[in-house]
């Protein structure tokens, strides 16, 4: 009788996903679903959140049953060893990439446009059966994307209960569709400093509504792209590319204005530097790395329980 395999690598193969997970949703231009979709765990991820949604749905219908029979079928495992590393990313990592964007602000940025570059070119080789109306969709989502990205709003002075809700439902998203960045979402709706000070100056009010509205967005988001995902994979992944194409305006490592000549989060594009080979050269190194990632996940594929 053979023994039952341990879940540590399991575990282990998740948990480093969600340290990566955790690093890209600290930057504005970079989400956790990017990495999600490059290191192949995309689809089981929206589909546990779809199934943790629909528990939710029949516990508010009042089927008490129907509801506990879906929270068992939630991989619990694998979401909890992604978020721990998430949280644990987040908390070891965030004054750090701070002091990097603070002080190293051109080197910082050119790392991270060179890790998106390898994420977009990774996320091509996902396609089934590639079309030319694919790669039309994608251009054009990534034309929109860049156009759009060029605005933010300025930060709202007294934001209303329904703007911290609507905070959090369109903030959430972010963690689930490639190519767009939490922070830069509450940015371009006003909301990233409102939030900022719920959260320092411990609103427990304005906090309470900023999840509702995250925990319902998540939920009704991810059962919306996991359907998506089973009949139309290669038109989803097409605008997820092109969002992806279109956050490189927000990455470029040599941008004018906002306050910031130089670094990530800044809109308005600006000429390189004389300080530019060296940027070129780490985001050359970093789309390496990622594409030697993606290489490596795909002769070690994700672990299956």
């Amino acid at each position: 009788m053979s023994r039952p395999r341990p879940p540590w690598p399991a575990l282990a193969g998740w948990w480093w996903r969600g340290l990566l997970m955790g690093m890209a949703d600290l930057v504005p231009g970079v989400s956790g679903g990017t990495v999600a979709l490059v290191t192949r765990i995309y689809p089981r991820l929206v589909a546990a959140l779809d199934t943790g949604a629909g528990a939710a749905v029949r516990l508010l219908r009042g089927d008490i049953r129907g509801a506990g029979g879906m929270l068992r079928k939630v991989e619990w495992r694998f979401i909890a060893s992604l978020g721990a590393g998430a949280v644990m990313s987040v908390a070891a990592l965030a004054r750090v990439i701070e002091w990097l964007l603070a002080e190293q602000p051109v080197r910082t940025a050119a790392v991270f446009f060179g890790l998106m570059a390898g994420a977009l070119a990774a996320a091509v080789g996902l396609f089934r059966r590639p079309t030319v109306a694919h790669l039309s969709l994608a251009a054009t989502t990534g034309a929109v994307a860049f156009w759009g990205f060029g605005f933010q709003s300025a930060a709202l002075s007294s934001p209303a209960w329904w703007n911290f809700f609507l905070a959090g439902a369109l903030g959430v998203c972010a963690f689930i569709l490639p190519g767009v960045s939490g922070s830069f979402v509450l940015l371009s709706i006003g909301m990233y400093q409102p939030v900022i000070r719920a959260l320092t100056g411990l609103d427990i009010s304005a906090l309470a509504v900023f999840a509702l509205g995250l925990v319902l967005g998540l939920g009704a988001f991810s059962r919306f792209v996991n359907w998506l995902l089973a009949r139309f994979h290669d038109r989803l992944l097409a605008v997820m590319i092109g969002l992806m194409a279109g956050s490189f305006r927000i990455l470029w490592p040599w941008p004018y204005g906002l306050g910031d000549e130089n670094g990530v989060g800044a809109t308005i594009l600006g000429a390189p530097g004389p300080d530019w080979a060296v940027p070129v050269v780490l985001a050359l190194v970093s789309a390496g790395a990622v594409i030697a990632l993606v290489q490596w996940v795909d002769r070690c594929p994700p672990p299956a329980s």
